[in-house]
């Protein structure tokens, strides 16, 4: 009996250094949810602004309500695009903003490469365990697990950090 079933799939060819990044939010104080709601509408405009080398954007994929967290899914056509983009603004504003107060949230994120290899970080996201934390051994974003660069041992120069959130800024000792 034949299928009634549509059966797809894509043909990725054109796309040899694709990589495929989850992030999300999840509230962990009361405080959180003014900060995970203010980004939402941010990030939105920042996916359909079409930074140079964002393929596709999907915001709002992952929800979960207890506890409230929200995650996305963004295709870029390599790594130096979504580096890039990283090190520039809004992103830039935000991820100085998050790592000098988290404003009562946690952030994750999740990379896949095309081409073999895959990336997290998982900051101020205490438990229930997420994604490769669930199986795997956590260890300090620090010294060569502090870029997403360094954490896939990928050659090349590391950018310069943002102004004030360097690691030597961040973990200074008083």
């Amino acid at each position: 009996m034949p299928s009634k079933v549509d059966r797809r799939t894509v043909d990725l060819t054109a796309f040899p250094d694709l990589v495929v990044i989850y992030l999300g939010m999840k509230v962990r104080t009361l405080a959180g949810i003014k900060t995970l709601i203010g980004f939402g509408p941010q990030i939105d405009k920042a996916g359909a602004g079409r930074p140079e080398g964002l393929l596709h954007f999907e915001n709002g994929i992952i929800f979960g309500l207890f506890p409230l967290n929200i995650g996305m899914r963004w295709y870029w056509k390599d790594f130096a695009a979504m580096e890039s983009w990283a090190r520039s603004e809004p992103h830039r504003a935000w991820w100085r903003q998050f790592l000098r107060d988290s404003g009562g949230t946690g952030f994750w994120h999740e990379t896949y490469f095309m081409r073999g290899g895959m990336e997290a970080v998982y900051d101020d996201m205490s438990s229930p365990a997420l994604g490769f934390q669930a199986f795997a051994p956590g260890v300090p974003s620090r010294g060569g697990m502090f870029s997403a660069r360094n954490r896939l041992h990928m050659a090349g120069e590391t950018p310069a950090q943002p102004a004030d959130v360097t690691e030597a800024d961040l973990y200074r000792q008083p």
